[in-house]
């Protein structure tokens, strides 16, 4: 296919109107941290379609990106679409797009999970190694509650954090109605809670094989005696959800519930408050971890861990990552590349002070360090998810813009011998 093609191509996808439904050339490869390069293309370029776009089909915008592929090859992009606005709180509902040629063009968007005044949200999709079922572990609030007042134990559990299983046995043209969980994975003294987002992950080798884990994070009431005022990220802490039978029954693996204790011995030196997190598991059977940093003390935003037993306990805390200091306060996405000798990805803005240049780093040691490989452009960008397209491509959905992050929700497919 010629440029040319393809860039018209891509431009085709980007204009093309919506339905609504309810029920290239290798671009900015320079290091973070120099200047801008003015030839960095915007998402409408070569090997960039553009599944979402704010302020179409009713919502104000798209957020929280999330994709998989299904063992027919297709491609499941999901999103939350916010009608109120891009504020984390209100009426939002979880939508779905479907590509059946590697992300070039979309189908028309569906509503998987309605929020109906509610919020619906955190989408972490994974594909049942055993049945090729799409399975799509979520989470809900009540649409006028804000997250602080969650943290501050000011909500009855109705309106508090809960989570949610769905199904798609078609290859994800259909969803089966949310099923709650809540009560198997969530302690009741848990206040917050979140599960990825981005796409979960499947063990496939090792003892554990078949097994669903989904990485989150949750948040405990402060300890007594210290002030309740709802945004203490110092009470944020990590743990993930395991299923051993394709996700109709789940419960906890490990708990990280003590993440900032200065005076751990095992523990690094400050604090360490796990947020939204990725996972992968690595060519050896271990599950590697990789988490946002919300307001802790240790240097750096990201932190991570191993898990040797399929999730059930880490080999030890979360600790800083000191190869991505580059990244700033945000979500990110790892993923294990298929093949002898291939390398675990790394996705997320590359500015340290601003969610700006989405970039890609690479890691030939199991997430001991990490190299940067590419940057997609200069322009604005913010949470993002990674995915094994075929055998000689990857591909990346994340939020981006012109002007801000949140304007568009793009993917763009990453050839491997680029990375």
């Amino acid at each position: 296919m010629t440029l040319l093609r393809r860039a018209v191509l891509a431009t085709a996808v980007l204009l093309t109107p919506y339905a609504t439904a309810r029920p290239a050339p290798a671009a900015g490869r320079r290091p973070p941290g120099t200047a801008p390069d003015a030839s960095t293309p915007d998402p409408s370029a070569a090997d960039t379609s553009v599944p979402y776009v704010s302020g179409r089909d009713g919502y104000a915008a798209y957020r929280i990106p999330a994709v998989v592929r299904t063992p027919r090859g297709t491609l499941l992009a999901f999103a939350e679409g916010r009608r109120d606005g891009p504020g984390d709180t209100g009426d939002i509902d979880l939508a779905v797009r479907r590509s059946a040629d590697g992300g070039r063009t979309w189908g028309p968007p569906a509503v998987v999970a309605a929020g109906n005044g509610d919020t619906r949200g955190n989408p972490a999709p994974v594909v049942d190694p055993r049945t090729g079922a799409v399975v799509l572990v979520s989470c809900s609030n009540g649409g006028a509650v804000t997250e602080a007042q969650i943290m501050r134990g000011e909500v009855p559990p109705e309106q508090g954090r809960r989570v949610w299983v769905q199904h798609s046995h078609d290859d994800g043209r259909h969803f089966g109605a949310p099923r709650e969980i809540t009560a198997s994975v969530k302690p009741a003294s848990w206040r917050w809670y979140a599960t990825g987002p981005g796409h979960a992950v499947a063990l496939t080798r090792g003892p554990y094989a078949g097994r669903l884990v989904v990485p989150a994070d949750h948040s405990t009431p402060p300890p007594p005696g210290s002030p309740d005022t709802g945004r203490e990220s110092r009470y944020y802490a990590g743990h993930c959800l395991v299923s051993d039978d394709g996700g109709r029954t789940w419960g906890l693996g490990f708990t990280d519930d003590d993440p900032d204790d200065p005076d751990d011995p095992d523990g690094p030196a400050g604090t360490v408050n796990v947020n939204e997190t990725t996972a992968a598991q690595l060519p050896d059977g271990r599950l590697y971890l990789n988490a946002r940093d919300q307001g802790g003390t240790v240097p750096g935003n990201r932190v991570d861990a191993h898990s040797g037993d399929g999730g059930r306990t880490l080999t030890r805390p979360y600790a800083p990552q000191p190869t991505l200091a580059d990244v700033p306060v945000v979500q990110g996405s790892v993923l294990q590349l298929d093949g002898a000798g291939a390398p675990l990805l790394f996705s997320a803005p590359s500015r340290p002070t601003a969610r700006q240049a989405l970039a890609v780093w690479r890691s030939t040691d199991g997430g001991a360090t990490f190299t940067w490989a590419l940057t997609l452009s200069d322009r604005p960008a913010a949470y993002s998810d990674l995915v094994q397209v075929d055998a000689r491509t990857a591909g990346v959905l994340y939020e981006t813009g012109g002007t801000g992050p949140y304007e568009t929700i793009a993917f763009r497919l990453l050839p491997l011998a680029e990375l």
